[in-house]
């Protein structure tokens, strides 16, 4: 191979890495103010460093609206449109009127394609592994692993006596260990 097309040449890995049909979804779950957002943040640009594609799902428990009165797209809302579909130069998004909350199963149906998708909340819906996040300033309620089921780990900043002993620990300091956690169990599962 001449050196020319050697430089400009993707490595293997990424030249050959075929998204998956269906990505691997893992959920953080925790309680309010415990630092999923920013522990799942961080584990997302870990993936994305690694050139995986990431997809987020983020249950938003009091209602949310990315319109803005007078603007277009919430005028078509206003007149009775149940779907919106905005498309600029780089992103595209969909704004669709459900008369129900919609299911998580649904939802992750919007990701094909994606190597990973992090769910954020959904605690009592979905069958993805799920990992708990537990800060000690911020744990004085109990563990939600109990209600929720079967945890895959738990990411915490202290030594959690209410977790099972063979359940694995990821450290909140390290979010690439989390990655690695999280590939591997991908791995180990498909």
């Amino acid at each position: 191979m001449s050196e020319e097309k050697a430089c400009g040449a993707e490595p293997f890995a990424a030249a050959h890495r075929k998204a998956p049909t269906t990505p691997f979804v893992v959920g953080f779950i925790g309680r309010s103010g415990v630092g999923k957002t920013t522990f799942a943040e961080q584990v997302v640009a870990e993936l994305a460093s690694r050139g995986f594609s990431v997809g987020v799902l983020k249950d938003a428990h009091h209602g949310f609206d990315m319109d803005r009165p007078g603007k277009d797209s919430w005028r078509y809302r206003e007149a009775g449109a149940r779907a919106v579909l905005v498309r600029s130069d780089r992103r595209w998004a969909l704004l669709r009127e459900t008369p129900e909350r919609e299911p998580v199963e649904s939802l992750l149906k919007q990701f094909e394609g994606f190597d990973f998708v992090i769910v954020e909340g959904f605690k009592y819906e979905g069958g993805f592994p799920k990992i708990e996040v537990r800060r000690s300033g911020a744990s004085s309620e109990p563990p939600l692993g109990n209600a929720v089921g079967v945890l895959a780990a738990v990411a915490t900043d202290f030594e959690e006596p209410a977790f099972a002993p063979s359940l694995p620990r990821l450290s909140l300091a390290h979010p690439a260990e989390a990655a690695d956690f999280i590939v591997d169990l991908r791995d180990n599962l498909s």
